[in-house]
Formats: structure tokens, C-alpha cells, sequence
């Protein structure tokens, strides 16, 4: 299924679905892969704990937080897929940010459990039927469908990499 043909965008993560080229949902996970595989690591590592702004996350709290809203997503992808329906609960970004502790981590390990929580979602959708990727469910923020998710992961990854790019790597000068 490519990104054009989901039958409908969620309210909030239609700006990362967006992000996503038009292409076959694995494509897009794979690109979201290739991606990292291609980031310019040395003017990463270059950034060291440095922020654009008081209050706002480093990059490796960036790179910690695509791991849990990755493996958040997938648990929904998961549960819709499975005809789960209850309501599934919000989380804390922020909270969830502060008690990782991301930077006690090097960015080599962010980058690569990042890598490995990509390959293993990538796994995940390959084994979904066309029935389970437009199976839906609840969320915090309304109803969308297994595919959507599948689209919202590599799209919220560029949407941060695109604040990595804007706001941080120009401090580098």
C-alpha cells in the first residue's frame, strides 16, 4: 500500500504521515533505515549534549525518543492488527525522555537500537495482510489504521531529523 492510498490521515499525525514519500509502505521503513545508514555522524557526534534552545532535548534524547514512540507504535500496529478494541492510552513523551537518560548512552548504540527497532517493525508489517494493515483502532488522539502507523514511524523520523537539520547542526557554525 503506498502512502496516497490510505483511506484516511489521523487528526495530529497527518504532519508525519506527510513526511513520507509516495511509495509502498516497506519502502518507506526501508528508506527510514537508509537514512540512518547515510546521517552524517561526525557532525552528530560534533553536537556532543548541545540544545538549540532551554528546555529542549539533545540529540541523543531525540534519537531515545524515535526508539520508544517506534516501539509504542508498533505495540498499536500490533494490537489494532490483532482487532484490538479498547481504547489505547497516551504517554508522556517528556517523562518518558527524562527517565531514559539518554545521555548517559553513546550515540553509536542510539543509532543502532534505532536501526534494529526499524528492521524488526519492518518485519513486523511484512508478516500483516492487506486485511490487518486497514484493520483501525483507538488512540490518544483518535482512530486510524494499522497502515497509518506503519507511515507515521519513518514519517517521525525525518520530521525530527528536519529539526536536527533546522535548528541544531547550525550551531555547529
Amino acid at each position: 500500500m503506498k502512502r496516497s492510498e490510505l483511506k484516511s490521515l489521523p487528526e495530529y499525525f497527518d504532519r508525519y504521515i506527510n513526511k513520507c514519500d509516495d511509495v509502498e509502505l516497506l519502502q518507506a521503513m526501508q528508506t527510514s533505515i537508509d537514512e540512518l545508514n547515510n546521517a552524517p555522524i561526525e557532525k552528530w557526534k560534533a553536537l556532543g549534549d548541545t540544545v538549540y534552545a532551554p528546555g529542549k532535548w539533545t540529540l541523543k534524547d531525540m534519537l531515545q525518543h524515535l526508539i520508544d514512540m517506534e516501539r509504542l507504535f508498533c505495540f498499536r500496529a500490533m494490537a489494532f492488527a490483532r482487532g484490538e478494541t479498547q481504547q489505547l492510552p497516551p504517554c508522556d513523551e517528556d517523562q518518558y525522555a527524562e527517565a531514559a537518560q539518554a545521555t548517559n548512552r553513546t550515540l553509536e548504540s542510539l543509532i543502532e537500537e534505532l536501526k534494529l527497532s526499524h528492521l524488526s517493525a519492518k518485519a513486523m508489517f511484512e508478516s500483516f495482510t492487506p486485511e490487518m494493515l486497514n484493520n483501525t483502532g483507538k488512540g490518544f488522539k483518535g482512530e486510524y489504521s494499522v497502515a497509518s502507523i506503519g507511515f507515521i514511524m519513518p514519517g517521525h523520523q525525518r520530521w525530527h531529523l528536519g529539526v536536527l537539520q533546522e535548528k541544531y547542526l547550525p550551531l555547529l557554525g
